[in-house]
C-alpha cells in the first residue's frame, strides 16, 4: 500500500504550465492565450476557458492554445472537487475520496478532446522536424497534463504513471536539443524531486523505468524554471511553493507566495496558502492576519467557490486563534464544522475543538471531539492528524 501510494505521489502533484512555450502560432493566438493564463492564475476560470476558446478560434494549429483549454478543463473539475491546496499534498498526496463527485461528462469530453488535438498537433510537428525543441516541449507538457488528470480524476494509477514516464522522457529529450529551455525543468525537476522523496523500492521501480532522482537537483531545475522567464515561469512558482512547504523552507515558499499575491491580487487561495503557510511555520499572528484579509476577500467575491473552501478559510483562521490563544476560536471552528466541506477539514477542525475542551477541562466533550477527528482524517486519507488524535485519546483516557 505504501508504494501504491507514494507512486501516486509521483505522478499528481506534477504542476503542468496553462501557458505554452514559444510555438508558431497567430500573433492573435499567443495574446489570447497570455490573457486565458492570467484569468486563470487569478481564479476567473469561466473567463479563462472562454479565452482559450477564442485562441483555438484564431489558430486550429496551435497546440499550445488546446492544451490551455485543457489545462483550464481539468483544474475547473479540481476545483469543483476542493483538492487544489497545499494541505492536498503537502503530506501524503490525498486519494480521491469516495464521496467525490465524477467530473460532469461535458467538461470530461471537452478535456480529452482539447488534450488529444494538442497532442496531435504536437506529434504532426515532430514527424515533420524530430528536432524541434518546441513541439517536442508541447508534447512532454501535454502528455505531463493527461498523468495528472489520469491520477486525479480518473484515479487509474497504472495508466498514470506510463503517462508520467512518457512526460519526463519528452521533457529530457527537450533539454537535450536546447540546453537552454530550462523551463523544461520544471516537470524533470519536479519529478526528480518526488523520487527522491520516496522509499527506497519506490525509487528503485522509478530509476527502472527511467525516472532520475536527487532532491537538491529537482529543486534546483525548478528554480532555474523560474529564474528563466519562460511561460510557465508562474506554474515553477506554485511548484516551489508546495516543494519548499514540504521541506520546511517556508520563508521561502511565503516569498513565492509574495510575487503571487501581487501579481494574482483576485486569486484569493493565495492568501489561505500563506496563511496556512504561516501556521506550518508557528507564526500563527501572522497566519491570522493572512487569513483575516483572505476571508474578507472571500466573503464579498461573487465568483464560484471552491468545493469546501468556507470550511477550509474558518478552520485555518480557528487554528491560528487558538495557538494565539484568542477565545474566539472556537467560534471559527464550529463554523468549519457545520460547513460543508472535505473530511479532512472537518476532522482537524474537530481536533482543535478537543484540544481547546481538553484546556477548559470539559473532558466528555474533548473525548467527542477527539474520537471524531480521528475517524473523519482516517477517512480521508489524512494519517497525521489522525494519529495526532489517537495520542491525545490514549493520553488522557
Amino acid at each position: 500500500m505504501m508504494i501504491r501510494q507514494s507512486v501516486r505521489t509521483l505522478v499528481v502533484v506534477v504542476l503542468v504550465s496553462v501557458r505554452a512555450a514559444p510555438v508558431i502560432a497567430s500573433e492573435k493566438s499567443e495574446t489570447l492565450r497570455a490573457r486565458a493564463a492570467a484569468e486563470l492564475y487569478n481564479l476567473d476560470r469561466d473567463r479563462a476557458i472562454a479565452t482559450y476558446q477564442e485562441a483555438v478560434a484564431a489558430d486550429s494549429l496551435d497546440a499550445g492554445a488546446y492544451r490551455g483549454l485543457a489545462s483550464a478543463l481539468w483544474l475547473s473539475i479540481t476545483f469543483r472537487r476542493g483538492n487544489l491546496t497545499v494541505d492536498d499534498y503537502v503530506g501524503r498526496v490525498t486519494r480521491p475520496a469516495p464521496s467525490m463527485p465524477p467530473a460532469p461528462p461535458e467538461i470530461a469530453a471537452a478535456f480529452s478532446d482539447a488534450l488529444e488535438r494538442a497532442l496531435a498537433l504536437a506529434r504532426r510537428r515532430l514527424q515533420a522536424n524530430p528536432r524541434d525543441a518546441d513541439a517536442q516541449y508541447e508534447l512532454g507538457a501535454a502528455i505531463g497534463l493527461r498523468a495528472s488528470y489520469i491520477a486525479t480524476v480518473e484515479g487509474s494509477l497504472l495508466r498514470a504513471f506510463r503517462a508520467a514516464s512518457d512526460a519526463y522522457d519528452a521533457h529530457e529529450r527537450v533539454l537535450e536539443l536546447d540546453p537552454r529551455r530550462r523551463d523544461a525543468g520544471l516537470i524533470v525537476g519536479t519529478y526528480r524531486y518526488i523520487v527522491s522523496t520516496q522509499a527506497l523500492p519506490v525509487r528503485l521501480a522509478a530509476y527502472m523505468i527511467g525516472f532520475g532522482g536527487g532532491t537538491e537537483r529537482g529543486i534546483r531545475m525548478i528554480e532555474d524554471a523560474v529564474a528563466y522567464g519562460g511561460t510557465n515561469q508562474t506554474d515553477a512558482r506554485f511548484a516551489l511553493v508546495l516543494i519548499y512547504n514540504r521541506e520546511k523552507r517556508y520563508d521561502a515558499a511565503l516569498e513565492q507566495l509574495r510575487f503571487l499575491r501581487e501579481h494574482y491580487p483576485r486569486n484569493r487561495l493565495a492568501w489561505l496558502e500563506s496563511g496556512s503557510t504561516s501556521l506550518r511555520a508557528a507564526r500563527p499572528m501572522e497566519a491570522e492576519r493572512f487569513i483575516s484579509d483572505g476571508l474578507a476577500r472571500f466573503a464579498t467575491d461573487p465568483r464560484p467557490r471552491m468545493f469546501g473552501e468556507q470550511a477550509i478559510w474558518y478552520y485555518k483562521r480557528g487554528a491560528a486563534r487558538a495557538a494565539l490563544g484568542r477565545a474566539d476560536a472556537a467560534e471559527d471552528l464550529a463554523e468549519a464544522v457545520s460547513s460543508e466541506g472535505r473530511n479532512w477539514v472537518h476532522g482537524r477542525a474537530r481536533l482543535e475543538l478537543g484540544k481547546l475542551a481538553l484546556k477548559a477541562g470539559n473532558r466528555d466533550a474533548a473525548r467527542q471531539e477527539l474520537e471524531a477527528a480521528a475517524t473523519l482524517c482516517a477517512g480521508d486519507n489524512d494519517p497525521g492528524f489522525a494519529a495526532e488524535a489517537r495520542r491525545l485519546l490514549a493520553r488522557y483516557w
